[in-house]
């Protein structure tokens, strides 16, 4: 759980299922999250590392000059060997970034990745804390935020199932009440991984 001082913390879990209202309780509370998402983007802007790879091989998302990530993803989330390719070109960027902002927090106890993901591409060493909730609250959910249904099915199927989510997890989040229920889950999980510090 601990390199160079740290706990470190890989916060995961499906589409809708609410990573970002955890990661938002855990950062009020003065702890260290990085965004894995944040720098997805970022790679692939036009200084980005994977700017150039992504256009050589759909070069249908370049929009002015800019990847259009919402071309992109009707591309990948659709085709499961679309999706593998990019993240060739976009994964080893993303956790690179993150190892060296992780390296950066010299003085944090502990630091949260954010990260949808549950391929480990930040190596070994890493908590992996879980968001649960049922999947139609997280279509509600998703809906609430704009999203069409064709959309958020097509994303759900890119991703791993919820059994397979849950199963991954060495804490598991229930975020299927109410947000002041939430914030007690977030209490809980710090209270675990103080327990499991050492």
């Amino acid at each position: 759980m601990t390199e160079g001082g740290h706990r470190r913390v890989v916060l995961s879990g499906g589409i809708g299922a609410g990573k970002s209202a955890v990661a938002r309780s855990i950062e009020a509370r003065g702890i260290p999250v990085i965004h894995a998402d944040t720098i997805g983007h970022a790679v692939l802007e036009p200084e980005g590392e994977a700017f150039h790879a992504v256009c050589a091989w759909w070069p249908e998302v370049l929009v002015d000059g800019h990847i259009d990530r919402f071309r992109l993803a009707r591309i990948v989330f659709e085709d499961p060997q679309a999706l593998r390719q990019l993240e060739s070109m976009t994964h080893p960027a993303i956790a690179a970034r993150i190892i060296n902002l992780v390296a950066a927090e010299e003085e944090a106890d502990l630091v949260v990745v954010e990260l949808p993901l549950l391929l480990p591409i930040l190596g070994d060493g890493w908590t992996r804390v879980v968001v649960d909730a049922p999947l139609e609250i997280r279509k509600q959910r998703l809906v609430g935020r704009g999203m069409d249904e064709a959309d958020i099915e097509a994303r759900m199927a890119a991703q791993p199932s919820p059994q397979e989510w849950t199963d991954a997890a060495e804490f598991v989040i229930d975020n299927s009440g109410l947000p002041e229920d939430l914030e007690s889950e977030v209490d809980r999980l710090l209270d675990w991984l103080e327990a499991h510090s050492s």
